[in-house]
């Protein structure tokens, strides 16, 4: 890797990230906005268990198969304009969708939120490698935009309850409007345009890993990398692949996120099958384009390949847990859902500890043994939460999740970075998009397998502890919702008995499920510190240099 310094940047980037994370802020708490409204949606719009389920996964679906798609666009016409077209497209669906008068219609401007989505997320981690060219700088940068990432999510379900609990359902829909205005006003003021063939201000600075690895210029497809171009001097979109990449990831997702909701069944499972094999076509094809929409000669580096397996690992634990952590708080502890949600944000401590640490550590030593570190302290935390019992005190919840979260966002955020540096800044939109979308499968694996693991071992515990004579003795064994809707019908001493027991078998299976994620941390840690040892050595240390001539003067606004 070039060690050279890179110009350090000012006041000015700065602000740029601070505006560049709203989006990203707002984007990732659309994921989780809904837990709370749909009761609200339901009463108002009435629509159908069907409708009901594609209202909360639309947005994630056409946000996960787009993100290859929109990555690439971004590199072609530039990832400033692609963010204001992607802040343009968010802010009106979202104030469509706060009236929207059928679910039909929630359904559509859904789908929209989700394009708008795709198009900001990887834009605004690809115009985060091309502002912060110095290495230390940039470490910063991308251990804020992992920070507010993953605390969108939490934050979700909390501005959702704060909002219900003064205002329609439409109003979680409508905060995004001003947001995405203010966006719009400042973005081209703030943030300079970059694209292939034209970098962000400053002189580019490509990071090559230190390995016998070919340079981008060759890469390991055989093509050269002087592109096609059109008129403009950028190379053309190629619209099948952006096709095939559709069709590869929705199936997949889908069929993913219904196995893991109802078991095995024939279409999720050739959702799969159709998605696999639009996959290998998609990938057939990269390898033959000139200019393919995924570098597989990136993807094949160390540097690169290797945190994109590690975030799809530590997004296979986070999402895999998630549910059933605040299922235990809820229906374990007996929380609300507004008190849950709250005390749910309180690992986040964990991620404000661990993660500048981490980043300031991957400064000094190899970032593989910084990452290798996350890792463990998360399989650590996963550890505490086998230990849980249906009247541990809230406080060791909280330190197993607190550990847990703050090990998992250290190891992805130095993961972003090493790959962010090791992608060009031409392909940085790409390259980000790689990233994010094996975010979105990792998660779609967690919950699928880790959730599967939990409802089995429920399953079988509940298989002998439902009392004699109970109605609905299937729902009972099934999930822990249906025990606490069938027992709100029982006699007070058979509904403690039924509570207690679906209680106690809930969180075996959760324990059980944590095992699993232990397990899969450790794996990622040792995959860490053999596989990518070397590959992300950190820079030796360089003295503070000034601002380059275009840059504002450096100043305290360049240390945060």
């Amino acid at each position: 890797m070039d060690n050279t310094p890179g110009p350090r940047a000012g006041r000015k980037e700065w602000t740029a990230l601070g505006v560049l994370m709203l989006p990203l802020l707002l984007v990732s708490m659309d994921v989780s906005v809904l837990y709370f409204a749909i009761p609200s949606i339901s009463e108002d719009l009435e629509p159908s268990a069907t409708q009901q389920l594609w209202i909360l996964d639309m947005y994630g679906f056409v946000l996960a198969g787009l993100l290859i798609t929109m990555g690439a666009l971004g590199d072609r016409i530039g990832r400033r304009r692609l963010v204001l077209v992607g802040a343009a497209v968010f802010g009106l669906a979202s104030a469509a969708a706060a009236y929207a008068h059928s679910a039909e219609l929630l359904i559509a401007v859904r789908a929209l939120l989700g394009l708008g989505g795709a198009a900001l997320m990887p834009s605004t981690l690809a115009l985060v490698r091309n502002l912060f060219h110095d290495e230390k700088q940039r470490a910063k940068a991308v251990t804020l935009w992992t920070a507010v990432l993953t605390t969108g999510i939490s934050l979700g379900p909390v501005v959702s309850g704060l909002l219900l609990e003064h205002f329609w359902w439409g109003s979680v829909f409508l905060i995004n409007v001003p947001a995405m205005a203010l966006l719009l006003a400042l973005v081209p003021f703030l943030v300079p345009e970059s694209s292939t063939g034209r970098p962000a201000a400053g002189p580019s600075v490509t990071e090559q890993p230190a390995t016998e690895e070919p340079a981008n210029g060759h890469p390991a497809n055989g093509h050269p990398a002087n592109e096609q171009s059109t008129a403009g001097g950028r190379p053309r979109f190629d619209l099948l692949s952006s096709a095939l990449s559709l069709g590869a990831l929705l199936p997949v997702i889908y069929g993913v996120k219904e196995w893991a909701r109802h078991g095995y069944a024939p279409v999720p499972a050739l959702g799969i099958a159709v998605g696999l094999l639009f996959g290998f076509v998609f990938m057939r094809r990269q390898r033959r384009l000139e200019h393919p929409m995924i570098d597989l000669g990136l993807l094949g580096r160390r540097a690169f390949g290797g945190p994109v397996l590690a975030n799809l690992l530590a997004m296979f634990a986070t999402v895999g847990m998630a549910v059933f952590f605040s299922q235990y708080l809820q229906s374990v502890l007996g929380q609300s859902p507004l008190t849950a949600a709250l005390w749910s944000l309180v690992p986040a401590a964990g991620v404000a500890v661990t993660a500048p640490t981490g980043a300031a550590l991957a400064q000094r030593i190899d970032r593989a043994y910084v990452m290798g570190g996350g890792f463990a302290l998360s399989a650590c935390g996963f550890l505490l939460i086998t230990q849980l019992q249906t009247d541990s005190p809230l406080w060791y919840t909280l330190l197993g999740g607190s550990v847990y979260a703050g090990g998992l966002v250290a190891a992805m955020t130095i993961a972003n970075e090493l790959a962010l540096g090791a992608a060009p800044p031409e392909r940085a939109g790409s390259a980000a998009a790689v990233l994010e979308s094996g975010q979105e499968l990792g998660g779609a694996l967690g919950m699928a397998i880790l959730g599967s693991v939990g409802a089995a071992v429920y399953s079988r515990d509940m298989a002998d502890g439902v009392p004699a004579g109970v109605p609905h003795a299937d729902a009972v064994r099934e999930t822990l919702g249906g025990a606490a809707a069938v027992a709100s019908e029982l006699p007070g001493a058979v509904a403690q008995t039924l509570l207690t027991a679906a209680r106690e078998a809930f969180t075996h299976g959760m324990g059980i499920a944590a095992i699993g994620a232990a397990v899969a941390m450790s794996g990622a840690g040792l995959f860490s510190v053999v596989f990518l040892r070397g590959a992300g050595r950190a820079a030796a240390p360089v003295p503070d240099e000034p601002a380059a001539p275009d840059h504002p003067p450096a100043s305290h606004e360049a240390a945060l």
